[in-house]
């Protein structure tokens, strides 16, 4: 039973090993489906769905008790929803946490000492001080499910995991919202179960934002394919390895954090088409015979990369389905249609 405070955040950029740091366990605010849509009281329409999702379910009650709530500057739509969430939820604490747009070692600084900023502000809300010993631990845990999580993806690619890639779901949907001891239980339950090889399926690349329903993976197996590789928001981006080769544990976080895999808010100024060139590299490693991108609607990022990323992947040969959608089954149901003929054309 976890008797620690819950800090919220919604951003797969948020430091969780500093927040257990800190002392608090974390809880990630996914959108929920079942809430009213009251978003748009607050919010214009023609904005990302995720964002909208998280304010519906403030404005609708449905979050567990927070300490407070870490939101991180990482794109436009999620300024907005910091400053809807002061409106929804008045009385509450919370702190935007600027996070750099690109990769250098100006920014990695820049954005150690927003960690240090953050650091000070979960000691207003009632926790310790993080200091050398409680860094190292919070770390120390952040990689323990980072590589428990690798070994599931690696059973998963094997077709060896039970449920397949929606028991992968589940288990990252339980990483980002439950504490870290448990969690490590958990992860280790789940690779020591066995599972007969059920690698089946069209071998499918899997890239995105927002799509944390196992449900999801469900229907897209379902259709004939077998998710061999992701990187999503809610999927594998959520627990990046922490290297602790420095004694300034927050620039270690702060480094490893903005220099994993970027997502399409981030640019790396050295390869500018990283993302697409990434694609291409991972699934061909992987071995997949075509790729999904799964993204929210109204994501300025994406859409501002997804021409690049289309133009590289024709020019390597590479089938792709752009799918866009609301973060709920309703719009993946609505895709059903689209993939079954991706698939039967990749088969």
């Amino acid at each position: 039973m976890n008797t620690k405070q819950v800090v919220g955040f919604a951003c797969s950029y948020t430091p969780l090993a500093l927040i257990n740091a800190a002392g608090f366990s974390h809880y990630r605010v996914l959108p929920d489906a079942d809430c009213p849509d009251q978003a748009g009281s607050l919010l214009h329409d023609n904005l990302c769905p995720h964002i909208k999702g998280i304010l519906d379910r403030a404005m609708s009650d449905r979050v567990p008790d927070l300490a407070g709530m870490v939101f991180l500057n990482s794109c436009d739509a999620m300024r907005r929803l910091h400053d809807a969430w002061m409106k929804a939820r008045p009385g509450t604490r919370s702190v935007l946490i600027d996070l750099p747009p690109t990769t250098n070692d100006a920014s990695v600084g820049f954005f150690r000492d927003e960690l240090d900023r953050l650091a000070g502000t979960l000691v207003d809300w009632g926790g310790t001080a993080p200091d050398g010993k409680s860094l190292t631990r919070g770390i120390g845990l952040n990689n323990a499910i980072a590589e428990s999580l690798s070994a599931l993806r690696d059973r998963q690619r094997a077709g060896t995991l039970r449920n397949g890639s929606a028991a992968l779901q589940e288990a990252y949907n339980r990483a980002s919202t439950g504490p870290m001891e448990e969690t490590i239980t958990f992860l280790e339950s789940l690779l020591a179960e066995t599972a007969a090889n059920n690698g089946r399926g069209v071998p499918l690349y899997l890239f995105g934002n927002v799509m944390p329903d196992p449900e999801a993976f469900t229907l897209i197996e379902e259709c004939g394919a077998r998710i061999v590789c992701e990187d999503m928001c809610t999927g594998s981006r959520v627990f990046t390895r922490i290297t602790m080769d420095r004694e300034d544990a927050l620039y270690c976080m702060a480094r490893d954090t903005i220099r994993d895999r970027p997502c399409a808010r981030t640019m790396d100024e050295r390869r500018p088409g990283r993302i697409a060139d990434d694609l291409v590299m991972m699934a061909r490693e992987c071995g997949a015979r075509g790729i999904i991108g799964y993204t929210v609607k109204f994501c300025d990022p994406y859409i501002a990369r997804m021409p690049h990323v289309r133009e590289l992947l024709k020019k390597e040969g590479i089938p792709f389905l752009h799918l866009e959608g609301d973060c709920t089954m309703r719009s993946m149901g609505q895709h059903r249609t689209r993939i079954e003929a991706f698939i039967e054309m990749l088969g």
